[in-house]
């Protein structure tokens, strides 16, 4: 849980700075800050990818995860869910509470850095991933906040549920997972953090989301060559 307080703290932290003093941020260094945590999100998925014991089986999981993610359109599904709350809850004569709220909350919440870092701190205590996103989210909630107002802290608190939740949830399947399923678990989410960095650094759009299956596919292949006898 030590990585979601943090990030909780620092959407607190950037709301209340993006109220007072937002405005006198030039969009030139949100650019370079955000370009500065891409860097970082690759640095992290290679390091994260390069712990496996077979890229084959990597390769194996991310294609069968693409085929889902894509099937169901999970990218498009989240971009058109976020479209229709704003939608709904914004206000005609300027960005209302719901806006506000929810923007930034979905732009915390969902997401393979959300999913990956919650695993990492409740499976291994490591909450390295969070530590980044909360630098992301942290410069994120400034931007927002100068745009949309003091609104924008209270998507702390989804954050702090969301994340806390998903790390508890984490927590209680470390004893079903083997050392070789959660280390290929790991290295297939390193490499949708590639793809994220990728598209932070604004290199290529990859939709990272569309790849997130591929983090229940790993384990369940790991599973499956186990049964028949080959170890990892």
């Amino acid at each position: 849980m030590i990585g979601t307080l943090i990030n909780t703290g620092a959407i607190l932290t950037g709301a209340t700075v993006g109220t007072l003093f937002g405005s006198r941020l030039s969009a030139r260094l949100h650019e370079t800050l955000g370009h500065v945590i891409g860097l970082i999100t690759l640095f992290l998925g290679m390091k994260m990818a390069w712990d496996t014991k077979n890229a084959a089986l990597l390769l194996v999981a991310l294609l069968l995860g693409a085929l889902v993610g894509e099937g169901l359109d999970l990218e498009g599904r989240l971009e058109a869910f976020g479209a229709l709350l704003e939608r709904r809850l914004g206000s005609k004569g300027g960005v209302g509470f719901g806006v506000a709220f929810i923007t930034p909350t979905l732009l915390f919440c969902v997401g393979p850095m959300t999913l990956m870092g919650c695993i990492a701190d409740g499976l291994r205590g490591d909450y390295s991933i969070l530590l980044t996103k909360s630098i992301l989210d942290g410069f994120s909630s400034v931007a927002f906040a100068a745009a949309m107002g003091g609104a924008v802290a209270a998507s702390a608190g989804a954050v702090l549920v969301t994340q806390g939740g998903l790390t508890l949830a984490a927590g209680s399947l470390a004893a079903a997972l083997t050392p070789a399923m959660s280390r290929e678990l790991f290295a297939t989410g390193g490499v949708i953090l590639i793809g994220l960095g990728l598209r932070l650094l604004e290199v290529k759009r990859v939709r990272v989301a569309n790849l997130l299956p591929a983090l229940l596919w790993a384990p369940i292949l790991v599973a499956g060559l186990a049964r028949l006898g080959v170890s990892l």
